[in-house]
């Protein structure tokens, strides 16, 4: 079986489309959702956003399941422009799998090889990006592959870490991270957002490019997994 994690269904539903004979599973008190690619036996979790949560919903996961690879995949935050949105990024330093047969499977695709960083809270300022990026070698951030990478390494399962490009400093976030998702909830306030939006009308333009450009890189995102997962062995 082949696991393919994701921090939230938003990240995740261009996949699910594209998955066959899907069914819900629970086991160990989490809830998964099964299907095949070819012949290939799927199984999505969401670890949601952060260390915290995922920490906690990763263990669970790998807990007594034998999995021939996990796809770790979603969105992360550029930090520089040198990577754009839609772009494809697979994390050198996390991914233990053979990257060989990787690169041959996206070699049609705009996809870049290099270090990841994990951070605990979503990257706002151009100046922040740019100062993350020169002490550690970064291009990009997350909120869960290094603690989804650890665990992989206690239970031995080869991981592939592959993500999109959401935002980069040229094309940032549409509103304060605080206001797009709540840590602790685990989700977005609409209210608030809306409440933002009002304040600032021409933010409403960024939002409505942001959700474009979202529904893009989703899009590439599962098209890549499913090349990716087509290319394993049956």
């Amino acid at each position: 079986m082949i696991a393919v994690t994701f921090a939230l269904p938003a990240e995740s539903s261009g996949f699910l489309r594209l998955l066959q004979n899907k069914s819900k599973r629970r086991n160990n008190g989490i809830t998964t959702i099964a299907g095949k690619i070819d012949n290939h036996v799927i199984e999505i979790f969401h670890t949601g956003v952060g260390g915290k949560i995922c920490r906690q919903r990763i263990a669970r996961f790998l807990k007594d399941r034998k999995l021939e690879c996990l796809i770790n995949a979603g969105f992360a935050g550029a930090l520089n422009d040198q990577l754009g949105v839609g772009d494809l990024l697979l994390a050198r330093n996390f991914s233990t799998a053979d990257l060989s047969l990787t690169l041959d499977s996206l070699a049609h695709l705009p996809i870049h090889i290099a270090n990841l960083l994990t951070v605990p809270s979503m990257i706002d300022s151009s100046e922040e990006r740019n100062r993350i990026a020169q002490t550690t070698g970064a291009v990009a951030v997350d909120m869960e592959t290094e603690f989804i990478a650890r665990s992989c390494a206690e239970h031995g399962v080869p991981l592939l870490s592959l993500r999109v490009i959401s935002d980069t400093p040229r094309h940032p976030l549409p509103a304060p991270p605080s206001v797009l998702f709540d840590l602790d909830e685990q989700r977005t306030h609409f209210g608030r957002l809306a409440f933002c939006m009002a304040k600032n009308p021409t933010a409403i333009w960024r939002l409505i490019s942001f959700a474009r450009g979202i529904g893009r890189a989703r899009e590439r995102l599962s098209n890549a997994i499913v090349a990716l997962v087509r290319e394993l062995p049956p």
